[in-house]
């Protein structure tokens, strides 16, 4: 049993879906000297899980770590299926229709459920998880492994919206509203979380300037990102008036890290609507009390970030660009 990462830096697992931002969020784990990633799974959202598994690879291998085991995930959600992702933001392939050098591995022979579980055993304790898709694996996991949380150092979650409106229906975000069930399973857990909703997600964008600054690193990765932001930057045109877009994966991975701090995260009962009406998805958060300050109240253990110390964009591009990988490719 490892109770820290090779290097005394603290273990991560990552669960995603993907697609640019999610590349985004990869790219900053690995270039983050603080943390050590141990293992991804890979679940259906922005693209397929397999779709994403591909991905995942290519853009470790880009990056020279093909030591990170790399597992397929639910492919279908708890009460739901699959509908197909969403190419008009993502692309066709998930990472902006940039074509990547294939990696020579496959994925690993577990699922994502398992991988999970496996290294919660061998890192009991001091496994943080980061989820920015979907968190169907998590409650697979969950219900193979009722002690996981016990196992568990912490979880940051990229999906919500407390106060913001939703971005797939009025009430919804995306990865909360594709799995209600699985969200629910994950708040309930019982283990310290900490929610990324919209409110502070899309408050915090990358801009022309920042995605030059990346097609101009040294590292191949990075460039990579840097190619794969045009297609998202369109698809967010309308909603900022500009070629930008939002922080949502990122940011979880940046809060997760420690290297950005929440101002504003009270400590509050969240609920998740699992009905079949127009609030299903709906992270309904209670923030009453919150006027003069955030309160934590008794006994709640999911945190939701409202506000942050610090803008994310330039500590992003900073850490990105000074990435210094072990390339395969250059």
């Amino acid at each position: 049993m490892s109770l820290v990462g090779s290097g005394g830096r603290r273990p991560i697992y990552l669960d995603c879906d993907t697609g640019i931002d999610d590349s985004i969020a990869l790219a900053y784990l690995l270039a983050s000297p603080e943390v050590e990633l141990v293992g991804i799974g890979t679940v259906s959202g922005n693209v397929s899980a397999a779709r994403a598994a591909r991905n995942t690879l290519d853009l470790l291998h880009l990056a020279g770590r093909d030591d990170v085991p790399v597992a397929i995930g639910a492919q279908d959600f708890l009460a739901g299926s699959f509908d197909g992702g969403v190419p008009w933001i993502h692309g066709h392939n998930g990472v902006g229709d940039v074509m990547l050098p294939a990696a020579p591995r496959e994925p690993d022979r577990r699922d994502a459920a398992d991988l999970l579980r496996d290294l919660a055993h061998e890192h009991g304790g001091a496994l943080s998880i980061v989820t920015v898709g979907p968190t169907t694996n998590i409650a697979t996991a969950l219900a193979r492994e009722p002690g996981l949380p016990g196992l568990i150092r912490s979880v940051t979650t990229m999906g919500g919206a407390a106060l913001a409106p939703g971005n797939i229906s009025a009430v919804a975000e995306a990865n909360i509203g594709n799995d209600p069930e699985a969200a629910a399973a994950l708040l309930d857990a019982g283990w310290d979380c900490t929610l990324v909703p919209l409110d502070v997600t899309l408050e915090n964008r990358l801009f022309e300037r920042d995605c030059a600054a990346l097609l101009d690193a040294p590292t191949a990765l990075v460039r990579a990102l840097g190619a794969m932001l045009d297609i998202y930057f369109d698809y967010y045109v309308p909603l900022y008036g500009e070629r930008s877009c939002a922080l949502h994966d990122p940011m979880a991975a940046a809060i997760a890290v420690g290297e950005v701090r929440s101002r504003r995260a009270p400590a509050v009962e969240i609920v998740v609507d699992t009905t079949r009406g127009p609030g299903r998805g709906q992270t309904i958060c209670d923030l009453r009390g919150q006027r003069l300050g955030p309160v934590d109240q008794p006994g709640a253990r999911t945190r939701v970030v409202l506000e942050l110390d610090r803008p994310l964009g330039p500590h992003l591009v900073e850490r990105l660009t000074r990435f210094d990988a072990p390339e395969a490719v250059r």
